[in-house]
């Protein structure tokens, strides 16, 4: 795992990343997602903008006395990385190290971490000191993972698109609150 973390990357560089492969795609995928990785940059602003942690959690955080660090397997196109990553890494700014790792760039760690057999994103993979896994998270807290099974139960009552938007409307009034008490509570 440590390797992983050696190769993962900041937030800051996810964001560089993602920009550069909207403005000039280097393959087919990325020319594909150009209007997804528009999407997530705008979503991602929009986080960082709104974002404000809630002192409860910072003071569940605090009394966890967790030394570990969070890795994060996402891509900046993913609609529920867009709404999450963001408000994660500034929850444990200044306690603990955040990193990504891009799973489209290698796909041997999300394939260790599947979501009913899919490389759904976000993961995230709590670490304690010595780089060993503690508990992994994701790709979308309780709610809109109700949301997706009530879509997957019955997709004519409830179609895709209707479920796209009431998952986003979610995101953007819980601004990553639901994500993150939901990974503290796995510290």
């Amino acid at each position: 795992m440590k390797n992983y973390w050696d190769t993962a990357i900041t937030f800051e560089e996810y964001i560089r990343i993602a920009k550069q492969r909207l403005e000039n795609p280097s393959n087919q995928q990325e020319a594909d997602y150009k209007q997804y990785y528009e999407l997530g940059l705008q979503r991602i602003d929009r986080t960082l903008k709104k974002y404000v942690a809630d002192e409860e959690q910072i003071n569940l955080l605090n009394a966890k006395n967790f030394d570990g660090k969070i890795l994060i397997i996402s891509e900046a196109w993913c609609g529920d990385a867009s709404a999450t990553v963001p408000a994660l890494v500034k929850f444990f700014e200044g306690h603990n190290e955040v990193r990504i790792f891009l799973r489209d760039s290698d796909t041997s760690l999300i394939d260790q971490f599947l979501t009913d057999g899919t490389q759904s994103i976000p993961k995230v993979l709590i670490l304690d000191s010595d780089f060993n896994v503690k508990n992994s998270w994701g790709p979308r807290p309780k709610f809109g993972k109700e949301l997706l099974m009530k879509f997957k139960a019955d997709p004519e009552a409830y179609p895709r698109e209707q479920f796209y938007n009431d998952l986003q409307i979610y995101y953007a009034k819980n601004r990553g609150k639901d994500a993150i008490q939901e990974i503290v509570e796995l510290l």
